[in-house]
């Protein structure tokens, strides 16, 4: 087993324990989410892997809360921002925006990139180096900056 999903599991009990509603919604949801992907890969998760579920996840609780602010539901927007900083804790520390301007500098450099038809090989060389701790559309946004596009 995953040393992180025996964290996770661990998290859960103690959520359960302590009669922490919101964690245990939270962690629920990813451990069950966890169960799929690893039915669907059809073999056992590794770390890497279930950081990339964990990822998707927060992705996902980012999109409903944008949803539901522009539906003007303050109250469901609070119960994913209390999901979401449950979920950020397993994550990465995101990298800042001056390691992003250097990752993207050095895959420009290292696939020899010179214009916006490039951008789908830079952006590929940098997320794939920064899995979890980067945010695509904020890669996208420096990458065509740079690219002048």
């Amino acid at each position: 087993m995953p040393v992180l999903l025996g964290e996770l599991n661990q998290d859960l009990t103690t959520a359960l324990k302590a009669k922490d509603e919101v964690a245990v919604s939270a962690l629920r949801f990813l451990i069950a989410g966890l169960h799929n992907a690893k039915i669907a890969k059809r073999d056992e998760l590794t770390d890497e892997e279930i950081l990339l579920e964990i990822g998707k996840a927060a992705k996902r609780h980012n999109e409903s809360i944008e949803a539901f602010e522009a539906g003007n539901r303050q109250d469901l927007v609070q119960k994913e921002m209390a999901e979401l900083s449950i979920l950020q804790k397993y994550l990465p520390q995101p990298l800042t925006d001056e390691e992003l301007e250097k990752m993207v500098d050095e895959a420009i450099a290292a696939v020899g990139a010179s214009g916006p038809a490039d951008l789908g090989r830079v952006m590929s060389t940098v997320l794939s180096s920064a899995r979890t701790r980067a945010d695509g559309g904020k890669v996208a946004e420096i990458v065509k900056r740079k690219l002048g596009s």
